[in-house]
């Protein structure tokens, strides 16, 4: 494996500079941070030529950049803006008007969420990977935007928020399809929103969601959810292994735009650093798996991955 002295950089302002990948008229999630300088390209540049088989985790500080707010960032993460916090597995299981709750929302805010689109960071992935250099993308993102950039050596290691899956009988259909049952259920139903949310979420009072009518599973009668991890809940065993199998295919390990303070990706970190892995972190902020990582570049994903090339 390759080993690279430890390193912590921060991007300082150069002539390397990318223009915003958020939409025009979306609000900024990208915490503030400068740009990039060419010494720390270089080294990250460095680092990505030495391997050949590259195995790369990705976290919501990439998808912010396509206008997609996230949980942590500084002054901009939902826990900074709010005192809101996510939906709960065993909430939404055992509680109808929590599932309510949760639908109307989402309902609400399924039309901006997908219709968000890769960044050039999804982009310089699926190049990557295309050219030989990417060996296996996981990312904790339940958003897509990897599938919309062409990503195909990929595991959605929370599942994905387009999906959606019957808790009786284990079917899977289209969330887009889901929507249009929404929408026949409740042709009147109308909701005001008060801002923006991760994960497809909008915020909306309370009474406004006790008139929205939430469909079953068409197979079974069953309670419908979206084929994603919630908090609380643990990722499937076989996905689990299944990444664990790629990883140990690989010779270093690339994390960009994740805090890993889940340990559903940190334990990932924790295998590379028993297989004595080479680890590089790309992300704007703090992480958990800092001390694990032989290169640190705190800058923009966008930014810093669009300019390295999978040599």
């Amino acid at each position: 494996m390759m080993r690279l002295p430890r390193r912590f950089l921060t991007l300082h302002t150069s002539a390397v500079r990318r223009t915003s990948s958020v939409p025009a008229g979306v609000p900024s999630f990208v915490p503030a941070c400068s740009t990039a300088d060419r010494q720390s390209l270089e080294l990250l540049q460095d680092f990505v030529s030495r391997s050949s088989r590259l195995f790369v985790i990705s976290g919501a500080g990439l998808s912010t950049e396509s206008g997609i707010p996230d949980y942590r960032s500084e002054g901009v993460g939902l826990y900074a803006r709010t005192d809101r916090r996510p939906m709960q597995h065993a909430e939404f299981v055992r509680s109808a008007k929590s599932r309510q709750r949760y639908w109307a929302r989402n309902f609400v805010g399924w039309p901006q969420f997908s219709s968000h689109q890769p960044n050039s960071a999804h982009k310089a992935l699926q190049q990557w990977e295309q050219r030989g250099k990417l060996h296996w993308l996981v990312t904790q993102n339940v958003d897509a935007l990897h599938s919309k950039a062409g990503q195909k050596r990929l595991t959605e290691l929370h599942g994905c928020a387009h999906r959606v899956m019957c808790l009786g009988c284990g079917d899977i259909s289209k969330r887009e399809e889901l929507q249009a049952r929404f929408v026949a259920l409740n042709p009147d139903w109308r909701a005001q929103t008060g801002g923006v949310a991760p994960d497809g979420d909008v915020f909306i009072e309370d009474e406004q969601v006790l008139n929205f009518r939430v469909p079953s599973c068409e197979n079974c009668g069953g309670i419908l959810k979206p084929e994603v991890t919630f908090f609380g809940d643990t990722v499937n065993k076989a996905t689990v292994q299944f990444v664990h199998d790629r990883l140990s295919e690989s010779d270093a390990l690339l994390v960009v735009g994740s805090s890993l303070q889940v340990y559903s990706g940190y334990r990932f970190l924790l295998a590379a650093g028993d297989r004595k892995m080479s680890v590089a972190i790309v992300n704007i902020g703090p992480t958990r798996a800092d001390h694990l990582a032989e290169l640190k570049v705190r800058g923009r994903c966008g930014e810093v991955l669009s300019v390295i090339q999978p040599l």
